[in-house]
C-alpha cells in the first residue's frame, strides 16, 4: 500500500515509534490523525511542515474503556486507510513485585484498547474494501524473558489477535501487519534497565525510532504480514521461535532472584 493521500490514524503519536512513523507518513503526504492525550499545536505544525496533506490531533485517553469508545465515536465517520495501534505501556520485574495497578493499566492499553479500537473501526475499512491494521507487538511476544511475564503475555496476545484477524480478513481488501519490535531507543526502552536489571543481566541492542519507522513503511508498502527483527536480536528471535528450550536455557543463565 502506498501512503500518499491515505488517511493514517496513529495512537501514541507524540513520541518514539509513533512520532517517527507520523513523520515518515508526513513525508509521503499522508493525511494524519493523531490520537494523543493532549492537543499539541507544535507537533501539528512540524508534521505539516514535513509535507503532511493534513494533520488532525484527536485527544484520547486509552487507559479507560470509555476513553477508547470516545475515540471510536470520533473516528467512526472518517475514512481510515491505516490504523496503527502503537500506544503502549511497559511492565517488568518479578511478578510479585509488579504493582497490580500497573499490570491492569498495561493490559488495558496494550491489549484491550487495541482490540476495542480495531473492532470499532474495522467495519468502515471493510466497507471501503481496503485498509491496513498495524499492531505493535514486540519480540517479547516470542522471546519470553524472566521479569517480562505480564508484558510478554500482552504482546503474545497482540500477535495471536493479529494472526486470527488476518485470516478473518482474507478477500476483504483489509490486511494486518504485526510488528515484532526489537529494542528501539525510546523513553520506554530506557525504563527496561530499571525494571529488569535487578534480576536479569541485560544484553540489549537497539536502533533509533527513525530507522524503525523506515522498516515499518517498507513493510506497509510491500503488504507484509509480519515485521521481524534482524541483527543480534533477530538471531535470538529465531532461536526463541524455533528452539525454545535452548533459548530458555541460555536466558536462565542470566537470571537470578
Amino acid at each position: 500500500m502506498e501512503l500518499k493521500g491515505k488517511y493514517v490514524l496513529i495512537t501514541g503519536a507524540n513520541r518514539g515509534i509513533g512520532l517517527a512513523f507520523a513523520e515518515a507518513c508526513a513525508k509521503e503526504k499522508s493525511h494524519l490523525l493523531l490520537a494523543i492525550r493532549k492537543n499539541d499545536d507544535q507537533l501539528k505544525q512540524k508534521l505539516s511542515g514535513l509535507g503532511a496533506s493534513s494533520v488532525e490531533i484527536v485527544e484520547a485517553d486509552l487507559i479507560t474503556r470509555d476513553g477508547v469508545e470516545s475515540l471510536v465515536k470520533k473516528m467512526s465517520a472518517k475514512r481510515i486507510d491505516v490504523l496503527f495501534n502503537n500506544a503502549g505501556l511497559l511492565t517488568g520485574g518479578l511478578l510479585e513485585d509488579q504493582p497490580l495497578d500497573d499490570i491492569y493499566n498495561m493490559f488495558q492499553v496494550n491489549v484491550n484498547a487495541l482490540v476495542h479500537l480495531t473492532r470499532g473501526l474495522l467495519p468502515q475499512m471493510v466497507a471501503q474494501k481496503s485498509g491496513k491494521i498495524i499492531n505493535h507487538a514486540s519480540v517479547s511476544a516470542v522471546m519470553h524473558f524472566p521479569c517480562a511475564s505480564t508484558y510478554a503475555a500482552a504482546k503474545a496476545a497482540v500477535w495471536a489477535f493479529s494472526d486470527c484477524l488476518q485470516q478473518e480478513l482474507r478477500g476483504t481488501g483489509v490486511s494486518t501487519l504485526c510488528l515484532f519490535t526489537p529494542g528501539i531507543k525510546t523513553r520506554m526502552f530506557d525504563k527496561i534497565d530499571d525494571l529488569y536489571s535487578k534480576n536479569l543481566e541485560q544484553k540489549l541492542d537497539s536502533i533509533s525510532p527513525e530507522e524503525y519507522a523506515v522498516k515499518i513503511m517498507d513493510a506497509v508498502k510491500d503488504d507484509r504480514v509480519y515485521l521481524e527483527p534482524n541483527g543480534l536480536t533477530g538471531i535470538g528471535f529465531k532461536m526463541a521461535k524455533n528452539f525454545t528450550s535452548l533459548f530458555n536455557y541460555a536466558v536462565s543463565k542470566r537470571f537470578h532472584r
